[in-house]
């Protein structure tokens, strides 16, 4: 009798991330710095049909296969459902989609509808991100959001009758006039509607805004330490773990997407302004609305800042991206990477950072402290090399 060997075909292509920029929103809110800004329905009818050409004019879909796309902004949800289909159509047409790819859109509540939700999940969104920021009225008017806690709500109602079955919800402490205490009611709040994700941010003033041309009466450096504590608390408490800095899933909700570009995925940013890390190189589209909508089907007419990685480039994103994760690095990774033993590169920074308690190491993994958390971005500083 013959003997039938069943042969399994392995997929062979690369896994790439994409990443959507929507530059639009109703209103700028006061610490923003993005890329974005109010529109009319011409400009984002033009944005759109301009989009949808660079997508196809960078079609890879014989070597890559994108296991995540993010639809960010700006607002995406200021877009209508038929416009975020056509995005979504576009891209499976000039790429290889895995079939559990996660896909993600930036919401606002107040620019949603449950029409609107409904398409987007029949294109295939499966993963919404609600820009909440606090439970309470007075925080959202200072900070210059558009929508009450109620629309949230409303909002949060309409992805699940949608079928959204993975929600983020998006939060932010350290801003003016916030306590303690009402950071744990924003917390309680939120956990108790059982999201999926929750990204908890503190303020960060940035150059050119609003916030930053004003006086500011913020909460302490002793009240923010006490703010990110009790995220972590809290959030535990509910069903959350800290998988990132600033991140916190419910088991099996990781957003893998974010996981990607901390672990150095390859990615490639459409739309204005919108990064990219590909085959070795890091490069941002322009900046330029009236370049973007005329030069869009041509890559090289619209990459800008192209910077070739060197190996200690490489290194270095591996090291500071990476410890941005709780688990933290891997020696084997590292070595897998780089044909050398991570103490070989950065034996004398680990050790130094270890003997002062900011840095620990288990098993394979290089990971920081509770305490070396708080004080990351000195430490993450010193794993530059000098080249």
């Amino acid at each position: 009798m013959m003997t039938v060997r069943m042969l399994t075909v392995r997929n062979t292509k690369t896994p790439l991330e994409l990443y959507v920029h929507i530059p639009f929103c109703i209103r700028k809110c006061q610490y923003c710095d993005f890329l974005s800004g109010p529109s009319d329905q011409r400009t984002r009818d033009n944005y759109v049909d301009a989009l949808c050409r660079e997508i196809r004019s960078i079609s890879q879909k014989e070597s890559y296969e994108v296991v995540s796309v993010f639809i960010g902004g700006g607002t995406p949800s200021v877009l209508s459902g038929e416009q975020l289909c056509r995005i979504m159509d576009e891209i499976r047409q000039a790429f290889a989609l895995s079939e559990d790819a996660e896909i993600t859109m930036e919401a606002n509540p107040g620019t949603v509808s449950l029409e609107q939700m409904k398409l987007c999940r029949k294109a295939s969104i499966n993963r919404i991100s609600l820009g909440l920021q606090s439970t309470v009225q007075q925080e959202l008017d200072m900070l210059g959001r558009i929508h009450t806690y109620e629309e949230f709500l409303q909002s949060c109602q309409w992805a699940r009758e949608a079928g959204f079955d993975n929600i983020n919800v998006d939060l932010m402490f350290a801003i003016p006039g916030q306590t303690c205490e009402s950071w744990k009611h924003n917390l309680e709040t939120v956990a108790e509607l059982l999201p999926e994700h929750i990204s908890a941010y503190s303020l960060i003033i940035e150059e050119g805004t609003p916030f930053a041309r004003k006086k500011l009466i913020l909460p302490t450096e002793d009240e923010e330490y006490q703010m990110y504590e009790d995220t972590a608390e809290i959030l535990r408490k509910y069903g959350f773990h800290q998988y990132e800095i600033s991140n916190y899933a419910r088991n099996g909700f990781e957003c893998r997407h974010n996981k990607g570009y901390w672990q150095r995925t390859e990615y490639l940013g459409v739309g204005l302004g919108a990064a990219s890390l590909f085959q070795g190189q890091r490069f941002s589209n322009t900046s330029d609305m009236k370049v973007y909508l005329s030069d869009s089907t041509d890559p090289e007419k619209i990459r800008e800042d192209v910077t070739t990685l060197s190996g200690s480039n490489e290194m270095e994103e591996f090291m500071f991206l990476g410890l941005r994760m709780t688990e933290g690095i891997s020696e084997r990774q590292f070595e897998r990477n780089f044909g050398c033993r991570i103490e070989d590169i950065y034996g004398s920074v680990l050790t130094k950072y270890k003997d002062m308690d900011l840095l620990e190491h288990t098993g394979e993994f290089w990971r920081f402290t509770r305490k070396g958390i708080h004080v990351s971005n000195p430490v993450l500083a010193d794993f530059l090399l000098d080249e």
